[in-house]
């Protein structure tokens, strides 16, 4: 895997150049710096600690269920928690669930090993797809128990290329793999990994703690007061241009209020949202209770609030289908809601099933979106038949979690 190693090498040292002109790439050097120095500080090899490894915010959100329930199970263990990406770091970074929490050093061979030296956990759980060889390997090597989750494997990964057989290895690293769906199962098996259980999606259970302890914001609620609402979540331009385009055809039939919370914030995202717009809009930021309700947009300007936001909705538009793929769909969903959203979106399992089940729309255009947002809007009993599609999907599909925790071994 020489090769390989040295790509890392590369990409980290790419971060490090390009930092003065990125903050993403910013972050991500800076929050390496002391990194080793730092762990030695705060984390004690004698201790019983179990790491958790998460690429970003949403396996964040997937992992939280398991890391909070093995604290519940396991109160002499401490939790260490690293992130590959700032954008799940920086956001996570003070989350009290666990013990410590950092980055992940690059997954070199010297850097897993004294990862490893330092932390010396029980047991590690990975959460979907960060597949680092150097690490994985290394932790192999100890016999350290070894998990992922909430995971999804598909022919098209490079595992099951003719040219993968090396990268392959990492599977057989695993003590155990905890999968979403069967296909994965058949797929594993095919190449020669059993030790494989069917586990589910932990963000079900995420999203329903989520949906159980939402509290309300006090300006939405001034904002919404008894209007229909549309919630659109992690927006990109390509998405807003159909909102804003379907909503001026909206608002000459139905009575409706749009909350976007676009996936990017920065000023010029922000700006250009609001040049966009040809209704009476405001920024969360600079809204207050006295005026909010006069405003038909709400443009939401922080992080954090989607989550809740969606319990306000009739329907979610869901932004990403225009590009890499859709975003969480699943926090919509809880509230029992209809959701919508662009054409690709065919890697997310739940994204599918909904379609075929009813209470999910995917759409090409404005004139697709304006239908979908009109029959719903027009048609009680068809939104509300969405709406118990939505919630009766969501409960199915509870309980993994406890699935993967009660087949991990004593430790």
């Amino acid at each position: 895997m020489f090769l390989y190693t040295l790509g890392i090498k590369l990409y980290n040292l790419g971060a490090k150049m390009i930092a003065p002109l990125n903050e993403k790439a910013k972050l991500y050097s800076k929050g390496r710096e002391n990194l080793f120095e730092n762990l030695r500080q705060k984390v004690k090899p004698t201790d019983k600690n179990v790491w958790f490894h998460v690429s970003s915010l949403g396996e964040f959100e997937q992992g939280r269920p398991v890391m909070e329930k093995f604290r519940e199970k396991n109160p002499d263990f401490k939790i260490i928690l690293t992130f590959f990406s700032p954008s799940g770091y920086e956001v996570r970074k003070n989350y009290q669930g666990a013990d410590y929490v950092c980055y992940m050093p690059a997954d070199t061979p010297k850097n897993a090993k004294k990862f490893l030296d330092i932390v010396n956990p029980k047991a590690v759980f990975f959460v979907k797809y960060d597949f680092w060889y150097n690490f994985l390997s290394e932790v192999h090597s100890r016999n350290i128990p070894l998990y992922i989750f909430s995971t999804i494997f598909r022919k098209s990964q490079v595992f099951f290329k003719w040219y993968g057989g090396k990268y392959k290895k990492v599977l057989g690293f695993f003590t155990h793999l905890f999968v979403q769906d069967e296909n994965s199962v058949k797929l594993l098996a095919e190449n020669g990994i059993i030790n494989v259980t069917i586990a589910g999606d932990t963000r079900f259970d995420r999203v329903c703690q989520i949906t159980q302890n939402a509290e309300n914001i006090p300006l939405v609620d001034k904002f919404v007061e008894n209007n229909r609402v549309i919630v659109a979540g992690s927006s990109w331009p390509p998405d807003e241009n159909m909102i804003f385009s379907a909503l001026e055809q909206l608002k000459t039939k139905h009575k409706i209020k749009l909350i976007i919370a676009p996936h990017e914030i920065h000023e010029g995202h922000l700006s250009s949202i609001e040049k966009s717009l040809k209704f009476k809009h405001i920024r969360f930021s600079k809204a207050n209770e006295t005026s909010i309700q006069d405003y038909e947009v709400l443009i939401i300007d922080n992080f954090g609030m989607l989550s809740r936001l969606y319990k306000y909705a009739e329907i979610a538009y869901v932004g990403g289908g225009f590009g890499a793929g859709i975003h969480n769909i699943l926090e919509a969903v809880s509230y029992g809601i209809p959701v919508v959203f662009g054409t690709n979106y065919r890697r997310f399992k739940e994204a599918v099933d909904l379609v075929s089940l009813g209470s999910a729309a995917t759409i090409r255009n404005s004139e697709e979106l304006y239908s979908v947002f009109d029959r719903y809007l027009s048609d009680k009993s068809l939104l509300e038949r969405a709406g118990e599609i939505s919630t009766t999907y969501v409960n199915k599909n509870l309980g993994a979690a406890d699935k993967i925790l009660k087949e991990v071994k004593t430790l």
